[in-house]
């Protein structure tokens, strides 16, 4: 598996998680639990940018890794 390919997999997983912990904190009774996965999905969200950005770079760099 290629660099880019591997950066692909991460970003594709941290959009996983990000929806799986907005869907905790949707459905939490717990008022403190529903902070914790929305304050974690942000995080991950700001990892997630940061990987997009990385993606495109790739792109950039290595234009046979587009799509």
């Amino acid at each position: 598996m290629t660099i880019a390919a591997s950066v692909k997999q991460c970003l594709a997983n941290m959009k996983g998680i990000e929806a799986q912990l907005s869907s905790l904190a949707l459905n939490s009774l717990d008022n403190g639990a529903k902070e914790v996965f929305h304050e974690t999905m942000l995080t991950i969200d700001s990892v997630k940018k940061d990987l997009q950005t990385r993606v495109l770079e790739l792109e950039r760099l290595e234009p046979q890794y587009k799509g």
